[in-house]
């Protein structure tokens, strides 16, 4: 990495002796929590410490499956992949490697991984995942459901749209038309959390400032999933004092979508 930049490698650094320091502790306080359920068992074990990188790149090439969850035992993803070794579009779930890479990638996790693992702790790390990856998948395909529905009510189309403002790049979520002076510009925004509400607002409000800046007779709507109903009219009350002119709630219900965005065109006074 350029000078002054940090690499994993640097960044575990930083932190191993903290995080070993805890893992003694963590190892502790599970013995005394669970002891009476503890049990000694014949359990399969990967020994890194008894291979070499070549044997770990061979491994690896001639089961691509088992690089996730080796990296995962490395804490190390995709992005570190690519900004450290320069491997780009790397799908870590199903990797397509070359011999080259495989041996690159061999050497940069060999110095990351224990002397030891259990083959199940790996196959879980996978299994924990995998499981991350295709929930957040599934929370991508709900921005995609309200988009679809836009286009289905309204006269669009709606599409993904990049905007300048002040030096900065702003996407929207959904605008139209799909080329030239954006009229109508709508920002999905999933807040799964009461504590991330001031910041997910923050961000909507800026967005509506930016683009109102840049197109002055802009209309701005959101469509918000926030599962806590009772304090939806928090969120409205702090939209409303901003340059946002509607905003909705859906959940992940068909019916609750389709009425969202029906309310939402009908005030943004889109055609449908």
């Amino acid at each position: 990495m350029p000078r002054g930049y940090g690499s994993h490698k640097d960044y575990v650094g930083r932190v191993k002796a903290d995080a070993v320091a805890r893992q003694a502790v963590v190892e502790k306080a599970l013995r005394a929590a669970f002891g009476r359920f503890i049990e000694m068992r014949q359990v399969e074990v990967v020994v890194f410490s008894s291979m070499s990188a070549l044997d770990l790149a061979k491994a690896v090439l001639a089961q691509p499956a088992i690089l996730k969850p080796l990296l995962g035992a490395c804490n190390i993803a995709a992005r570190a992949i690519e900004r450290d070794l320069g491997i780009k579009n790397l799908d870590t779930y199903a990797p397509r490697l070359t011999d080259d890479h495989a041996r690159v990638i061999a050497g940069y996790i060999k110095p990351f991984l224990p002397d030891y693992l259990e083959l199940p702790t790996l196959s879980r790390i996978d299994h924990i995942l995998y499981m991350d990856k295709e929930i957040r998948k599934g929370k991508g395909r709900w921005e995609r459901r309200i988009l679809d529905v836009l286009n289905r009510f309204g006269r669009g189309p709606f599409r993904k749209r990049k905007f300048a403002a002040a030096g900065e790049e702003f996407e929207i979520d959904a605008a139209t038309p799909a080329k030239g002076e954006i009229t109508v510009g709508i920002d999905v925004k999933r807040i799964e959390a009461r504590r991330d509400i001031h910041k997910r607002c923050d961000e909507i409000v800026n967005k509506a400032d930016k683009l109102k800046g840049v197109y002055p007779g802009a209309r701005f709507g959101v469509v918000v999933y926030y599962p806590f109903i009772d304090e939806h009219v928090n969120i409205q009350n702090r939209l409303r004092a901003s340059r946002v002119d509607a905003t909705v709630f859906a959940s992940e219900a068909e019916d609750s979508i389709q009425s969202a965005v029906r309310m939402l065109l009908s005030t943004l006074q889109v055609p449908m």
